[in-house]
């Protein structure tokens, strides 16, 4: 198991430098004069022009760039924001929980909804309960989601007004952070009333970026559960009057469980981007309402630094699922 990992981490490093020299490239690309677009001047004098790019570096070659970008990155110095005048880890560090918790959550409710369903259609292959999962799958994939995430507002918060529009807690609550889960933070908090608060206003965007996700883990655990409830051990298990929950959650989810948890790593990537514009939707203050914001403000050390630790992130979550393989089933570390 330690080669095995070994292994995977190896394939790390070269998948994080070629990330790191698309996000350095990011903004070198972009239209525009870069010095004054990260000074937010509109009229500068030559003078003035020559001294912030020599202060922003962009007077030596572009490899020497990179190399003090890159080297400044494994110490753990991903530049500073032009608008806060703060360590672009230092905001990603304080926004990253908000994000992180809805991330979760979403993904605990496209798991806890998604495999069951696939479980069921793929049993109960060819009925309405079938048809009825992979049309709802269909519907939820194809939703973009800024309009689902509007109607939702407008039916929940508007009309019947049960959940709030935007925000993560009520302004009536306030405590410090303690762990930057709001569910946490306001059950540690001991006010009344506050985890409710924080928990209705997570429901809907939790919903809202679930629904991709939830389809996709549905779609795929039917599919899995098909090719496998065909294989001979299956049926040989029913041959010897095993209990049909015994021969479907043992025999046959198990062994579909691979391409599933596949598909579930998979998803990260999905709620990262969905984050964006669930967050910006919602008013939410994590990492993808913070990389918007920075866009609009032309804030390209946050969109740099930020484009590479979300890469980042995936990446270890692709790490994790590469040693699930390994526990899941034995064989593929060989």
């Amino acid at each position: 198991m330690f080669r095995f990992l070994i292994r995977r981490l190896a394939v790390l490093i070269p998948t994080f430098l070629g990330v790191s020299i698309i996000a350095f490239a990011f903004i070198r690309v972009l239209p525009g004069d870069p010095v004054m677009l990260m000074s937010g001047e509109r009229v500068m004098s030559p003078e003035r022009h020559a001294a912030l790019t020599r202060e922003l570096g962009f007077d030596r070659p572009i490899w020497i760039q990179y190399l003090d970008y890159i080297g400044g990155v494994v110490q753990g110095d991903f530049g500073s924001s032009i608008v806060t005048k703060r360590p672009v880890m230092d905001d990603f560090l304080a926004l990253f929980p908000a994000t992180l918790e809805l991330s979760i959550c979403a993904i605990i409710l496209a798991v806890a909804i998604g495999v069951p369903f696939g479980v069921l259609a793929a049993v109960k292959r060819g009925s309405w309960l079938d048809q009825s999962v992979m049309g709802f799958a269909l519907v939820g994939y194809s939703m973009p989601i800024f309009w689902w995430g509007l109607l939702l507002i407008i039916l929940f918060s508007g009309v019947l007004q049960w959940t709030p529009v935007s925000g993560r807690i009520s302004l009536l609550y306030f405590f410090p952070p303690v762990t930057g889960f709001m569910l946490i933070d306001s059950l540690l908090s001991g006010q009344a009333g506050a985890f409710k608060s924080a928990l209705s206003h997570l429901i809907l965007p939790t919903v809202v970026l679930a629904t991709i996700p939830l389809a996709v883990i549905a779609r795929q655990t039917r599919s899995a559960m098909l090719e496998v409830l065909g294989e001979d051990y299956v049926r040989t298990a029913r041959a010897k009057g095993l209990p049909p929950r015994r021969v479907i959650g043992l025999h046959a989810l198990r062994n579909a469980l691979i391409p599933v948890v596949t598909t579930i790593g998979l998803q990260v990537g999905v709620l990262m981007a969905g984050a964006i514009l669930t967050e910006t939707i919602f008013s939410w203050p994590g990492i993808g309402k913070w990389m918007v914001d920075s866009v609009f403000r032309r804030d390209y050390a946050v969109v740099q630094g930020g484009l590479l630790l979300i890469a980042g992130i995936i990446m270890v979550v692709n790490l994790i699922v590469d040693v699930l393989y390994g526990l899941i089933n034995p064989r593929i570390r060989h």
